[in-house]
């Protein structure tokens, strides 16, 4: 075995001079290039992918991956050493430096430098690719197939700064920025700026000041990466979804059917920046128009689209995806455009059966909400009027559908009263609110967001009894506690009978039979049959009638009743615990007569509105309703002795939620989905 001898200094090379060391630092070079032309090019570096050439040791050939997106080959990435700098090599670098600018000034050429890695063939490409236009497949097709179908043109990634929220009057000047689209739409699209709308100032939502700029890493998506989140950040157009003419009657579905129970947008500036096509100059709003429209599809009768029900499931799907694209990349700074788009995408996950998505989006909204504090009223101050009632209405929304959570699947509540300083909405029209003033609502016109305040004033009354609950089953209250409680809630129980003493006349019930007095049309085959056939032409027929369906009173009637009974049976339900504790047990009658009084309630509610205008309400009635009556029916089913109208109540009721599913079965886009109830979904729609 060979002996190892340590190095002395005389077998430590010297350093070299003159042209030796130019010709040493020359030929390291050449190593250091070939080695560096060995791995990827600055375009596969980028993207992260194998560089793929022929010939490796060709250094003027280029990669694949380049010859096919048309681009130059470069290798200008210059990788940095890790740990301190080589001093050895500097001081080589520096004699050859200097031996270089000797030569020089004698008017010598020196061919060692032209090795030189500042000088290499390549670095007269800019690191910045220009593509060729054409090619391009459209965002929204693409949702629909793997990420490796994006083939961009002409934009880079997105980079964008934000105003913050709030109301600007006047908005600085921005360039204009021509969409790179298919070439078969190229021709089509304008500038954007002939499109600047005349009302920008006083659009619901103030227009983002964003601009481009270039993506350090290369923009186009490539079958074996994913976009970046800016990628998707950039003008798009309606017709890039459907035509314009589609989506414009789907958004006037909205403002039929949707809108009165979801008043969360501002109709006359939301309507003049869709026809000023401000999505073309604005990304979030696209994303505002697209969530509309996926909620409108799954919320609608079909009958009322002249599609099929798979066409309109994959709309609403590529709707609804086309905004998360575009929203999820434009969270800073958050604005209340971000709360109504994921508001509204609640509702489309509630409605196609995404339970758990749902939540997500909901706590989503709710905590962008949070942020903007728009439960504090102190936090509408310097906004204009707009935007303070979107606000207002926004948030009230998520508080009844924190609730409606809350009450339905025992869910912790979020948003609780006690910190909620947000006035109610102001009852008005939206023609009659301004950016700057509020014009009176014309005498004996009820406005449509009164239906939103009295069903608000209705979820925070089962807020009130909500947090009672959790506290005393978490702490049973004993003695005078006991009693105090048991007052408490029977205020509540007196509170919540009384709601809607003072309803305006639009919203009040029409048909009202005493409590105890069902009569005897309200159950039978004769009754069913026909209300069925009434259905099934409401939801299959294009030319029936829809006068009930397009009155937003008649459809807020049945939401803010059924709610109202929803919450008193909570609050019955507790009451009887509290006096269970407090006496040791409860008179049975007195039980059944309460419940049977719940059950002809209801059954006077729904008999009093016609089915279309329950039936415009959707899965969401359809929950609280059949939330009540399998409580009821458990209760009747441990009872012994039960009175006969009693049981007879709860047979109607029944038997009515049996078109109540029928109504929820034809909401479904899925055919090969069997009406089964939701168990883990929450009543979103109407105000919730």
């Amino acid at each position: 075995m060979a002996s190892v001898r340590p190095k002395s200094e005389a077998d430590t090379p010297s350093p070299p001079s003159g042209d030796a060391a130019s010709k040493d630092i020359s030929s390291e070079n050449s190593k250091v290039k070939r080695k560096r032309q060995s791995q990827s090019c600055d375009a596969c570096r980028a993207r992260k992918v194998r560089c793929a050439r022929e010939n490796p040791d060709d250094p003027k050939q280029s990669c694949k991956h380049c010859i096919t997106l048309g681009i130059p080959c470069t290798y200008d990435y210059q990788p940095k050493k890790r740990g301190p700098p080589n001093l050895y090599l500097r001081r080589l670098q520096e004699a050859a430096a200097a031996a270089a600018a000797v030569q020089q000034q004698d008017g010598q050429t020196s061919a060692d430098l032209t090795h030189s890695p500042s000088s290499t063939s390549h670095s007269a490409a800019s690191p910045t690719h220009t593509i060729a236009q054409g090619g391009l497949t459209s965002l929204f097709d693409a949702t629909m197939s793997p990420v490796s179908s994006l083939h961009s043109a002409g934009l880079s990634a997105a980079r964008y700064t934000m105003q913050p929220d709030g109301f600007h009057s006047h908005f600085p000047s921005m360039p204009s920025i021509t969409p790179s689209y298919s070439t078969s739409r190229a021709s089509a699209v304008d500038d954007p700026q002939a499109f600047a709308s005349p009302h920008d100032q006083f659009s619901t939502y103030p227009l983002h000041n964003w601009s481009y700029r270039q993506h350090q890493s290369l923009s186009i998506p490539s079958p074996s990466t994913i976009p970046p989140l800016s990628y998707y950040y950039r003008p798009h157009r309606l017709e890039d979804v459907a035509p314009r003419d589609t989506m414009l009657l789907i958004i006037a579905l909205f403002f039929d059917f949707v809108y009165p129970l979801t008043p969360c947008v501002h109709k006359p500036s939301f309507m003049a920046d869709v026809h000023s096509h401000r999505e073309q100059r604005d990304p979030l709003f696209f994303a505002l128009v697209m969530s509309t429209v996926a909620s409108t599809l799954v919320q609608v009768p079909r009958s009322y689209l002249p599609m099929e029900r798979h066409a309109v499931r994959k709309l609403a799907q590529t709707c609804h995806e086309a905004s998360r694209h575009i929203s999820v990349a434009s969270y800073d700074p958050p604005t209340v455009m971000h709360v109504v788009v994921r508001y509204f995408d609640t509702i489309y996950h509630f409605c196609e059966g995404h339970d758990a998505t749902q939540h997500a989006a909901f706590g989503e909204a709710a905590h962008i909400a949070i942020t903007l504090r728009m439960h504090e009223e102190s936090s509408y101050e310097g906004l204009d009027l707009i935007e303070c009632e979107v606000r207002r209405r926004t948030f009230w929304l998520l508080f009844g559908a924190d609730k409606s959570m809350s009450i339905l699947l025992g869910r912790p509540i979020s948003l609780r009263d006690e910190d909620t300083t947000c006035n109610f909405p102001r009852e008005l029209d939206d023609e009659y609110i301004t950016p700057s003033a509020y014009l009176p609502q014309p005498h004996g016109k009820t406005a449509i967001v009164a239906g939103l305040n009295y069903i608000s004033r209705i979820f925070a009354l089962l807020g009130e009894i909500l947090v009672r609950i959790r506290v005393d089953k978490r702490s049973p209250p004993q003695g005078q506690f006991l009693t105090a409680r048991l007052e408490e809630v029977q205020a509540l129980h007196a509170r919540i009978l009384g709601a809607l003493a003072h309803a305006p006349e639009p919203l009040r019930l029409k048909t009202v039979h005493a409590p105890q007095h069902i009569p005897p049309e309200y159950g039978g085959a004769g009754f069913r049959q026909a209300t069925f056939a009434e259905v099934k032409d409401f939801f299959d027929n294009p030319n029936a009638s829809r006068e009930n369906a397009l009155n937003p009173f008649l459809v807020m009637q049945a939401n803010v009743y059924v709610t109202q009974q929803l919450v008193r049976f909570v609050i019955e339900q507790y009451r009887d615990e509290l006096m269970t504790s407090l006496q040791g047990s409860v008179d049975e009658q007195r039980v059944a007569e309460d419940r049977e009084a719940v059950a002809s309630e209801l059954l006077n509610i729904l008999h009093s509105i016609p089915i279309q205008s329950i039936a415009t309400n959707g899965p969401s009635l359809v929950h609280k309703v059949r939330f009540v009556a399998s409580t009821l029916l458990d209760a009747v089913r441990k009872a012994e002795t039960a009175p006969a109208s009693a049981a007879r109540a709860h047979a109607y009721l029944w038997d009515f939620l049996s078109i109540l599913s029928e109504i929820e079965r034809n909401y479904l886009l899925d055919d090969d989905r069997d009406v089964v109830s939701n168990t883990d979904g929450m009543p979103m729609m109407g105000g919730n």
